[in-house]
């Protein structure tokens, strides 16, 4: 094997798991819009927060489901 292929693979690997961290964060920070740290959230608040952290949930499962199939 080419040493130039096996570092690229190393690369990608590193890449896509900074990547998928990267637009997990981004998902949390959406879930969260409207919340600052000064305020604590209502129990309504917190509820809708946590129903949008599991529909990201889902649809990363979904995703993932479908690079796999197609």
């Amino acid at each position: 094997m080419n040493i130039d292929r096996m570092i690229n693979m190393v690369i990608n690997q590193i890449m896509r798991r900074v990547v998928n961290k990267g637009i997990d964060k981004g998902m949390d920070v959406a879930a969260n819009v409207g919340c600052s740290k000064a305020e604590p959230l209502t129990d309504a608040e917190r509820q809708q927060a946590g129903q949008a952290k599991d529909a990201a949930k889902r649809a990363r499962k979904v995703a993932r489901l479908g690079r796999k199939l197609g």
